[in-house]
């Protein structure tokens, strides 16, 4: 524990805006990707994002799980730069529902995505110890849940403010699970969702913040959701801290 909580210590101050990313993209397994890495990163870690893409808020979440963690964490782009359009969300009128159904439909399809990122591990470069994690926002963290089923390759799997909950993914997952859920999320199916893993777990519900805060619909210019936001990710870095191993 002790090496996990002093890395979460030195988590630097939350950028509200402007932020600068720390690492860069590169093209690996044939998706653009965004690369971020300590010097001598002790695991490597698959970050899904949202729907949204490389949005700031959550770049600078993959340079603290990187920097703050002592991981490598790599971000592919499945959408090819073209993810949903922030408006579209909240699905408040049949416009922005049908933008939304035809984006999962072409770009979003999840057991092709799940296919797409087995195979992109497997062409990803690799930390020293040779543990891999999985974390995903929203759509990703349906993603990271399906990828930590039977035969996974990832040694543990996390999801903030996941969609599609579904209580029957968490009987299936094999490894060390953590969940953070939002206010915006079912409640009853979240608790389900915790009592079905059967592993090491982390399940917790940020109950004033919305579904998004730790990806791109964060506002961190809003000082509740910045200090939610650092909690999340320092949640997260000891998870991987204390896993990937």
């Amino acid at each position: 524990m002790s090496e996990p909580s002093k890395a979460c210590c030195t988590i630097p101050p939350i950028v509200a805006s402007g932020y600068v990313p720390k690492g860069q993209y590169q093209t690996i397994s044939g998706l653009k990707t965004y690369c971020t890495s300590a010097a001598n990163p002790r695991g490597s870690i698959l970050f899904i994002f949202d729907i949204f893409g490389y949005f700031p808020q959550t770049l600078q979440g993959a340079d603290i799980l990187a920097h703050s963690g002592n991981m490598a964490v790599y971000m592919p782009d499945w959408f090819d730069d073209q993810p949903a359009d922030l408006s579209w969300y909240p699905a408040d009128n049949a416009e922005k529902g049908a933008a939304l159904k035809r984006f999962f439909a072409e770009k979003g399809d999840l057991s092709s995505t799940v296919a797409r990122a087995q195979e992109w591990r497997r062409g990803a470069p690799t930390a020293s110890n040779g543990s891999w994690g999985v974390v995903g926002l929203c759509w990703g963290g349906k993603v990271a849940a399906l990828l930590a089923g039977p035969g996974t390759e990832f040694a543990c799997a996390a999801m903030a403010h996941p969609a599609m909950v579904e209580p029957a993914d968490a009987e299936a997952v094999q490894v060390p699970f953590a969940v953070l859920a939002s206010r915006d999320e079912d409640a009853e199916v979240v608790r389900r969702f915790g009592e079905a893993l059967k592993g090491r777990k982390i399940v917790e519900t940020f109950a004033d913040q919305v579904h998004g805060w730790m990806g791109a619909r964060g506002d961190l210019g809003e000082e509740r959701c910045k200090e939610e936001f650092e909690r999340g990710y320092r949640i997260l870095v000891e998870f991987f801290g204390e896993n990937l191993v």
